[in-house]
């Protein structure tokens, strides 16, 4: 440690006072879990997707075609 210099680093920065106990580790990982992508049904093709994208079977939003789909796409 420099002593011309005013700032004093602690070597003990960040370190617990206590042990984190299996309880308390696991409700604040209780949140750490993955979620399920939200489907629905389209209303023009029935398929499954995503909720508020276009349909990637059919093109439609919201009663709209807005995406061209090619036929043979939607078969694979």
């Amino acid at each position: 440690m420099c002593l011309l210099s005013k700032e004093r680093i602690d070597p003990m920065t960040g370190v617990p006072k206590k042990r984190v106990s299996r309880g308390k580790q696991g409700n604040r990982r209780s949140h750490h879990r993955l979620t399920l992508p939200s489907l629905m049904d389209c209303p023009q093709c029935r398929q499954r997707k995503l909720q508020h994208y276009v349909c990637p079977h059919c093109g439609y939003y919201r009663g709209r075609q807005v995406l061209k789909v090619d036929a043979a796409a939607t078969q694979s």
